[in-house]
Order: C-alpha cells, then sequence, then structure tokens
C-alpha cells in the first residue's frame, strides 16, 4: 500500500503541469528513478499508425530514430493488444528490437485514453527477470496517470495554439482592410502568413482566362517560377483543389502523380481555393520542406486566413479597376494619354535598370478630319475603334496601346529592338490599309514614327519627341508609311536649312 501511496503522489506531480516536454521528463524521471531501471522511452502513435520515440533515456546512441509499425517488436505488440507485454529475458523473445545492448529484460505499457492507445512507455533492464507482476502492476496504474498528463497536456497545447492562431487571424484581417493597392497586399498576405504559421513558404496564384499566375511570394525556398509565371489552371495540385472547391493537402509530394513543383525543396504542400462572394479568384499554396508539416488542425485556420484574403484581393481588384477606368478612353476602350505618361516613364527605368530595349511608336489616321467631314462622326467614331482593334489583335498581351489624343495613337512595346519596332509598326500599317472599314468605301491609312529606348531617347520626353519625328517624316513622305526617328530628324533638319 505504501508504494501505491508514494507511486501515487508522484504521479500527482505528472499532472500537475501542462507543458508536454516537462510530462514526459517527469515520467521518464518517475519511472526510471520508482522501478529502478536504467533504459526507459516514451513512444507515441503518429498519423502513419506508426510508434516513434518521443522521449528516452539510457538507448544507445541513434537508436532512438526507430519507428516500430503497430504489431512490431515488444512496444509494438503492446499497443496492438493494448496490454502490458513483458520479455522477461529478451534474448529468447523473437518480438524484441534492440535499442540497448545492455539490455536482459523489457515491459512495454500502452498508455491509452479512453479506448485509444496514444503511446508505450517502455522499461528495460539489464539484470533477467527484473520486473514481477506486482511491478508490472503498479506501471500499468502509472501509465493510466502518465496517459492522463499527455492528454492533458496536448489539450492544453492545441488551445493555446488556437487562441495564437486566432490572434494571428484577427491581425492578418486588421491589415488586409488598411491595404487597398493589389500588389502591396499580396505582398504583405504571403508575408505575414509565412511569418505566422508554421510553413517555409507561401505563394498566391490568381486566375487569369485558362493560366494562374504566381502574383506574389514569401518564404525561404528555391524558387522554380518567376513572380509573373504563368501556371495550367488545371495542373498540380492547385488544380485539384480549384476543381474540388475544397483543401487540398498532400504531406509526401513525392508520392502525389499530380504534385508539379515550382520550389526546389517543398516536401509538402497545402492549397487552398481563394473564394469570395462565391467568385473563385485564385488558390494559396503553402509549402514546407518538412514531410508531414500540415496537420489536421492547421486547416480551418488557414482556410480562415484564405477566406479573409479572398475578400480583401477581390476588394483590391475592384479598387484597382476603378484605377483603371481613370486610365481608359471612353471611345475606344484602350488606355488614355494619361496612362501612356505614366506607364513609359516605368517601362524606361525598368529596361534602364535591366539593360532591355523597349520602343514607342507614334500613329495617327491619316486625312481623318476628311473621313469626319465626308462620312460622319459616327462612322469616325466606329473607325478610331476598329483601329484601335486591329492594333489590339495583332501585338502582343505585353504590349500597351494608348489612344493619344483625336485620331492620334501611342504604342508601347516592350524588349524589343530598333529593327522589330519598324516592322511591328509596318504590320500594323498594312492590316488597317487591307481592312474594309464598314461604310467607308475607300482605304482608311495611317502613318508612324518608331523611336528606341535608348538609341533615340533615354527620357519619356525625348522617346516622345523622336517617334513625333518620325510621324512627321511619315507624313511629310506622303503618307501610309512608317519612318523611324531617325528619318523625322533628318527631314526636319532639312525643313530648317530651307
Amino acid at each position: 500500500m505504501q508504494k501505491v501511496s508514494i507511486l501515487y503522489d508522484a504521479s500527482q506531480t505528472v499532472l500537475s503541469t501542462f507543458d508536454l516536454d516537462e510530462v514526459l521528463q517527469q515520467i521518464l524521471t518517475i519511472a526510471r528513478d520508482y522501478f529502478h531501471v536504467r533504459n526507459v522511452a516514451i513512444l507515441l502513435v503518429d498519423k502513419e499508425n506508426e510508434l516513434y520515440v518521443r522521449r528516452q533515456v539510457g538507448w544507445d546512441e541513434g537508436e532512438d530514430q526507430i519507428r516500430l509499425p503497430i504489431g512490431k517488436g515488444i512496444t509494438g505488440s503492446a499497443a496492438q493488444q493494448k496490454r502490458p507485454i513483458y520479455a522477461p529475458d529478451v534474448s529468447k523473445d523473437s518480438r524484441y528490437v534492440s535499442s540497448a545492448k545492455d539490455t536482459r529484460s523489457e515491459v512495454a505499457v500502452p498508455l491509452m485514453v479512453r479506448d485509444k492507445v496514444v503511446g508505450v512507455l517502455d522499461c528495460q533492464s539489464e539484470n533477467l527477470n527484473h520486473f514481477d507482476a506486482e511491478t508490472i502492476d503498479l506501471l500499468t496504474l502509472f501509465s493510466t496517470q502518465a496517459s492522463m498528463a499527455l492528454q492533458n497536456a496536448r489539450l492544453y497545447s492545441l488551445e493555446r495554439r488556437r487562441a495564437s492562431q486566432l490572434e494571428v487571424i484577427n491581425a492578418i484581417a486588421q491589415q488586409m482592410t488598411a491595404v487597398l493597392d493589389l500588389k502591396e497586399l499580396l505582398s504583405k498576405v504571403c508575408s505575414l502568413i509565412q511569418q505566422a504559421f508554421p510553413v517555409s513558404h507561401v505563394s498566391v496564384l490568381l486566375n487569369d482566362e485558362e493560366d494562374v499566375v504566381l502574383r506574389a511570394s514569401h518564404g525561404n525556398l528555391t524558387s522554380r517560377v518567376p513572380e509573373g509565371g504563368r501556371l495550367p489552371a488545371n495542373a498540380g495540385l492547385w488544380g485539384r483543389a480549384l476543381a474540388a472547391g475544397r483543401t487540398v493537402v498532400e504531406n509526401d509530394v513525392k508520392t502525389a502523380p499530380d504534385y508539379v513543383g515550382f520550389y526546389l525543396e517543398t516536401a509538402a504542400r497545402m492549397c487552398i481555393p481563394l473564394v469570395a462572394f462565391g467568385q473563385t479568384v485564385g488558390v494559396l499554396v503553402l509549402d514546407s520542406a518538412q514531410p508531414d508539416a500540415f496537420h489536421t488542425n492547421d486547416t480551418q485556420p488557414l482556410e480562415s486566413v484564405a477566406d479573409i484574403c479572398a475578400t480583401a484581393i477581390q476588394n483590391a481588384h475592384y479598387v484597382e479597376r476603378v484605377k483603371q477606368l481613370a486610365y481608359l478612353d471612353g471611345l475606344t476602350g484602350t488606355f488614355n494619354r494619361r496612362f501612356f505618361e505614366m506607364r513609359v516613364a516605368e517601362e524606361i527605368e525598368r529596361a534602364r535598370r535591366f539593360g532591355a530595349g523597349m520602343a514607342v511608336i507614334m500613329i495617327d489616321i491619316d486625312h481623318f478630319k476628311q473621313l469626319n467631314d465626308e462620312f460622319g462622326h459616327l462612322l469616325g467614331d466606329e473607325a478610331l475603334r476598329q483601329v484601335s482593334s486591329l492594333f489590339h489583335q495583332h501585338l502582343r498581351k505585353i504590349d500597351v496601346v494608348c489612344r493619344y489624343g483625336g485620331e492620334e495613337f501611342a504604342i508601347l512595346l516592350f524588349e524589343t529592338n530598333p529593327q522589330h519596332a519598324l516592322s511591328v509598326a509596318e504590320k500594323l500599317r498594312k492590316m488597317v490599309e487591307a481592312w474594309q472599314f464598314p461604310g467607308v468605301p475607300r482605304p482608311v491609312t495611317i502613318s508612324a514614327g518608331t523611336a528606341n529606348y535608348p538609341d533615340d531617347g533615354v527620357t519619356r520626353d525625348e522617346l516622345v519627341r523622336a517617334a513625333d519625328a518620325g510621324l512627321y517624316a511619315a507624313k511629310q513622305a506622303g503618307r501610309n508609311r512608317v519612318c523611324r526617328a531617325s528619318d523625322g530628324q533628318h527631314s526636319r533638319a532639312q525643313v530648317s536649312s530651307r
């Protein structure tokens, strides 16, 4: 009775703390000191239904990395049969798996919560037949208290984690509502999530026609896809998440046949659809360099974060759309002069930073006033719309078409050289000349001038002035043609010398 009383007092110490590591250490200390054994371990059951060593004392170096399926070894047998398993002489027990060379006898007692095995308390002695029936009964009694202490510590840890996650969710929600610029918002979303949750990298993929675009990312993994990179919307785990409309988790991406990696070290991935007001706008992708990184308890808080982000992204889209309307020409639907002047300055700076070429094409519809006078303003307006549409159809998506004013258009070509700019302008000229404009019985033609950075200018004003000079030369030469900036400068020099 005295032994039970002493053990009970010791067990109360285990139950007095909620810190999991402290609980584990106290269980080991009591088992080692009270039952006079040198080798003690606590093995817990993981999601794969295997036992792994959570804490041990006395085992040989490196043996604590062992993983045992339920049913294997003396500890695995105790977990499977849900009762203590005793081997008085391990050399004669075929189930024995060595963890310490001096072990002669071993007893494994399951740690249970209700009817579920959560782990095993394993005690080993260097003496044969060290554990008698009374000792095993006391160990079984102690394991009951130890199981309760483990469960309490786990629940306490879970509640603390949930409280911490709620604080994070609230903080993210507050910061998201304060940011309306989409680029800044996405950058902040990725940064906040990566700091607040145990993930290696956070990415936002947004829908764009048949693709998704990597619009932002933050973390410490090695990227294979640059920001702005396009990926098929129906590929990879994100495609599965979009198709199913629910979160997809793969804790070992090597086993996922549809996995498509865009970070070198990814071992586990979670993909959460971004849904706002019933509309899916993209996918939140969370990558970890560690396998088995995502737990069921993480899903709900991360989905809450994704919902907040989706709503913020949708709001930012609306704000961006309103801003765009201020930069759109009401007649043609293309960008206006205000947008051109802002964008050309940005692209000159980008070209300077990366050593890339760019070009400006200034275009004028020939004899447009005569067309208006002859066929009416309605047909004139329709001609402007159709010319604008032809430009959009025959340029790259990355190029920018702007209505500069009246019948004049300005086009920005990125990553191009002087010869290519000239050929693009010539292609557009031919397309317009060959086009049959409804209600206009004669051809409509255009004149164009091209200027390149840095050959013809390194500032906005210099490039526009140079392209204008080319346009002036084209008109002086009889219209319906394309001239380079250098042609325009030569032409104006000739005019000035007369």
